[in-house]
């Protein structure tokens, strides 16, 4: 995830090589059938890292061709700029965390989230094994890197922090990039980071030793499908069959990470050779984001109203939204 809180981007930016690749495989199979109904899907980062896996190989695989729909990844700045730009009117559907409509909705932006990819949180903390670090409190007076300070992920690790009766003053915390996260962690220059999995996953490929900690059972969710009050309203058919193809992807990873991981690198060739990793991140997300949920893609609303609670008392946001504002669960668990 780029900056959680970036500013409105006034252009957006296709990533080149991966969108070539997308174009080859997004083929309406050959029998008589309408055109594809052609749909801007916003990224809020570019799609050729792991955590996309879900929507790379539900393009790749052609489940959204399945569903009559030719999709272009458009990458934004971040989780808010896709709200805003769906917001506008400029996407039906876009891609953020969980958390987004609590923070855009509060600014009068309509979108909500109409999926949610897993049960858990897409955040981790992952700590050097070699200091004996065994749960969030032995990170007090300790250097935890974090990817920026409007990041979701800080929000999230700073939730975590609060269960364990520790706020940001009582360690050192540095905003170091996406690559800078789990490089300075690497270097021995920090005691823990907060990030995704595919970080995790990255460090240990660099040889650092890694004990993933309990993160206190703050709730911050996982990746999640948005779309505008507009859309929902005037659009559904078409944010189910978006949903299903997505979640289709998500599905795959879920029952066998080794045969996703092959289909991925199929995909995004840049990473032929990195099989092995590839799979290691899918199976975290399998463990830890993508497992738990009943009907897959459900959003949970008191999860959503307890994360919303946490951001009001810390003042990332200046007031509460009704939660049944926030979410749907209106396009989840359907059939073709």
């Amino acid at each position: 995830m780029k900056k959680f809180l970036a500013s409105f981007c006034s252009k957006l930016v296709l990533s080149a090589a991966v969108a070539t690749t997308f174009a080859a495989t997004a083929v309406v199979p050959g029998i008589a059938q309408a055109a594809p109904e052609e749909v801007t899907y916003l990224l809020p980062a570019p799609p050729n890292s792991p955590a996309f896996a879900p929507w790379v190989l539900a393009q790749h695989k052609g489940y959204y061709a399945d569903e009559n729909l030719k999709i272009n990844f458009i990458v934004a700045k971040g989780g808010v700029d896709v709200a805003k730009q769906i917001g506008a009117g400029n996407a039906v559907i876009g891609g953020a965390i969980g958390d987004t409509p609590i923070v855009v909705r509060a600014n009068g932006i309509p979108v909500k989230a109409i999926a949610v990819l897993g049960a858990g949180s897409i955040t981790m903390v992952a700590a050097n094994a070699n200091e004996n670090i065994k749960s969030l409190k032995d990170l007090k007076g300790k250097t935890v890197t974090v990817m920026s300070y409007t990041d979701t992920t800080y929000y999230a690790f700073l939730g975590s922090l609060k269960t364990a009766g520790l706020s940001k003053t009582d360690l050192q915390i540095q905003a170091a990039g996406p690559a800078g996260v789990w490089q300075v962690f690497t270097a021995g220059k920090a005691s823990a980071f907060a990030g995704v999995p595919d970080w995790v996953v990255n460090s240990t490929d660099a040889g650092a030793k890694v004990e993933l900690l309990d993160n206190g059972g703050f709730k911050s969710m996982a990746q999640a499908i948005l779309a505008s009050d507009d859309t929902i309203k005037n659009k559904p058919e078409l944010l189910k069959r978006l949903v299903r193809a997505t979640l289709r992807g998500m599905q795959d990873i879920m029952k066998d990470p080794k045969a996703a991981a092959t289909d991925y690198v199929a995909a995004l060739p840049s990473y032929k050779g990195k099989e092995a990793s590839i799979e290691a991140t899918f199976e975290m997300y399998r463990k830890y984001v993508y497992a738990g949920q009943k009907t897959l893609g459900q959003i949970d609303a008191a999860r959503m109203d307890s994360v919303q609670k946490f951001y009001v008392s810390e003042g990332i946001v200046t007031k509460a939204t009704p939660v049944n504002e926030l979410f749907t669960n209106q396009f989840v668990g359907t059939a073709r």
